[in-house]
């Protein structure tokens, strides 16, 4: 793969950051891989097995090297849709295709709902939109609570709640606020409150994300291919419960990849998926098309 090209863009309320990576081979369209709040470095990896195709990545706003400069306190799926519809069309090469991750598959559905003529190919893995689920009422509510706790009392006590959250399976009961709360320190966290509030994830993303409801009368009338995935491992939770549900709202038939939430992780952030053969298995999405 051919030296990265960092970019600058600068959007409505926000200066984004992006690399561009030329691809040897003959496929003029881009491969856009996304995540929220998961920042580019998170692809280095899954890019890596791309080297044939130009691929382009980027920092959500508020996340990484991409700041706000609005002095907004929270991000919302249509903000970064809007984001990535100015990066797609500065690019200027056409409709790309899209992997896009967790909150960066809401935001691709978001996008793509909008703007269909500006994607070919999106493959959303695990979009937590969470009013798809049966019990929306419970898990938005303990969504809430882990943006409410992060604002209270710091990283630690809100990101213990995060995790438990993400890695129980089956419905989220209404009894949730009785249960009691994960310990900081099972998971190695921080149980000192640092004074800082400016997390991507549980300060500027939870709640807009997990709250966005997908339009899918516009999603099925898209000209964009639509592909929801969800990792082998990760079926019954969260995420995997809102891509099986989103897959049946929009009436496609749900696509099951190797590995977990993070299966195209390769040792970022210290997680480690199956990202050869998560690559393989979105090559063949790509080229079903």
């Amino acid at each position: 793969m051919t030296e990265t090209d960092t970019r600058v863009l600068h959007t409505v309320g926000a200066t984004l950051h992006y690399d561009v990576r030329p691809g040897t081979g003959p496929d003029p369209r881009p491969l856009l891989l996304i995540g929220s709040p998961m920042d580019a470095t998170g692809f280095a990896t899954l890019a890596s097995h791309f080297a044939d195709r130009t691929v382009v990545t980027y920092d959500p706003r508020g996340a990484g090297r991409s700041k706000r400069t609005d002095g907004a306190p929270e991000n919302l799926p249509e903000e970064h849709a809007d984001d990535l519809a100015r990066l797609i069309e500065v690019l200027d090469a056409g409709p790309v295709d899209l992997f896009a991750s967790s909150g960066g598959a809401v935001n691709a559905l978001a996008l793509v709902a909008a703007r269909p003529d500006l994607v070919h190919t999106l493959v959303a893995h695990e979009p937590p939109s969470v009013p798809v689920l049966p019990d929306r009422e419970a898990a938005l509510a303990l969504c809430a609570d882990i943006h409410t706790t992060y604002v209270r009392e710091g990283l630690g006590v809100a990101m213990a709640k995060f995790i438990a959250l993400v890695g129980r399976t089956g419905p989220i009961p209404s009894s949730w606020a009785e249960e009691p709360a994960p310990s900081p320190e099972a998971f190695g966290l921080p149980t000192e409150d640092d004074g800082t509030r400016d997390d991507p994830l549980l300060g500027q993303n939870m709640r807009g994300c997990t709250s966005y409801a997908p339009d899918f009368g516009a999603l099925r009338a898209a000209s964009t291919r639509i592909v929801i995935a969800a990792g082998k491992e990760s079926e019954g939770t969260l995420c995997a419960r809102t891509a099986v549900a989103v897959a049946e709202g929009i009436g496609i038939p749900l696509a099951v990849y190797p590995s977990h939430h993070g299966g195209f992780l390769g040792g970022e952030y210290g997680q480690q998926g199956a990202p050869a053969e998560f690559a393989e298995a979105l090559r063949a999405s790509l080229e079903d098309a």
